[in-house]
């Protein structure tokens, strides 16, 4: 493993001349790996970004994301990732907070449902606490109002160089609509576009989220000045 990250690294030192930069995403999760390169692709910057999959993953035993912040948990992985890689890591935390549900699921979104639950059970469980919810509040305006959150951290070498945050506005609807995403993607409209992000094309979803204002957050970050 090390291997590999002395390569990605020295891949990146001997390019920084040519304004690119190689980064390790540590992630199992391929939807949002697909994010980080799509937006990597197009972040409008002069450092072009190479976004890889952080090599053995899946055989480092998982950090535990017990932190009461996103920012927090994003920031705890990235370090503990780094330490096995020499390349630059970023890891985010991310997840849904709900304004009726006193901002949950928040840091606890993607084990809502417990620990192995499909992103249908999690999302059917938050449709279900909200219905309880709204209909004690017998319509209360604005009581489906949402946020996504997205933090993300950068980290080299057991040193955080970064941590940055975003958020999307919108409102949960009654049912999921549209087929792609993940997560809570099919029941969070997003007002501005009149879609929910599982609607949208993959341009539309990466210009509009948290996760890809953050992302853009961090290509600005390290445009600015060397990480490693």
């Amino acid at each position: 493993m090390r291997e590999a990250g002395d390569a990605l690294r020295r891949k990146a030192e001997a390019e920084l001349g040519l304004a690119r930069l190689g980064l390790f995403v540590a992630t199992s999760n391929t939807g949002k790996l697909a994010e980080f390169r799509a937006m990597a692709a197009s972040a409008d910057s002069h450092l072009e970004l190479e976004i890889e999959a952080m090599p053995e993953f899946s055989g480092i035993e998982p950090f535990e994301e017990s932190a009461p912040t996103f920012a927090e948990n994003a920031a705890g992985k990235a370090v503990y990732y780094s330490r096995w890689c020499e390349g630059p890591v970023v890891a985010d935390d991310s997840g849904l907070a709900v304004e009726a549900l006193g901002g949950a699921p928040g840091v606890h979104s993607a084990r809502y449902a417990g620990a192995g639950a499909t992103d249908a059970q999690r999302t059917a469980k938050l449709l279900a606490e909200l219905r309880r919810v709204t209909a004690d509040a017998a319509g209360a305006e604005g009581t489906r109002r949402a946020r996504f959150i997205c933090a993300i951290a950068l980290a080299v070498r057991g040193q955080v160089s970064a941590v940055i945050s975003a958020a999307a506005e919108g409102e949960i609807l009654e049912r999921p609509r549209g087929e792609k995403g993940f997560g809570y993607d099919p029941v969070f409209w997003y007002p501005e576009l009149r879609k929910t992000f599982a609607e949208m094309t993959a341009a539309e979803k990466n210009l509009h989220s948290h996760r890809g204002k953050a992302f853009r957050k961090l290509a600005r970050f390290l445009a600015n000045g060397p990480v490693l």
